[in-house]
């Protein structure tokens, strides 16, 4: 499949290592850069494993659709926290997401 029209891949991480993770996104990352027109949809509970090239976001919560668009108004701070019902800080930088427990204190 050298020319793939869509990819469709469930937690594609899932038993991978940092490097083997790494990897794999980079090279998601290029062959969405290389074919604009190639649509992805990637299932994943790990946002540091969303592509840099990601352009729309779905969160889903109890079998439905709690938010969907524009990855950066989808994986906000409050609306990840409700999905996974923990209080959760999204970070976002060089371009790569990433969700931590918020702590208080």
């Amino acid at each position: 499949m050298p020319d793939p029209e869509l990819l469709l891949l469930d937690e594609p991480a899932s038993g991978l290592d940092l490097p083997s993770r790494e990897q794999l996104v980079s090279a998601l990352d290029t062959m969405a850069k290389g074919n604009p027109g190639l649509t992805t949809i990637t299932v994943t509970h790990h946002l540091e494993e969303i592509p840099p090239s990601t352009t729309h976001a779905m969160l889903i919560k109890d079998r439905r659709i709690l938010a969907e668009g524009p990855v950066a108004g989808v994986l906000t701070d409050g609306l990840v926290s409700d999905c996974f019902e923990v209080p959760v800080a999204v970070g976002h930088v060089n371009d790569r997401w990433s969700a931590t427990l918020r702590t208080s204190g």
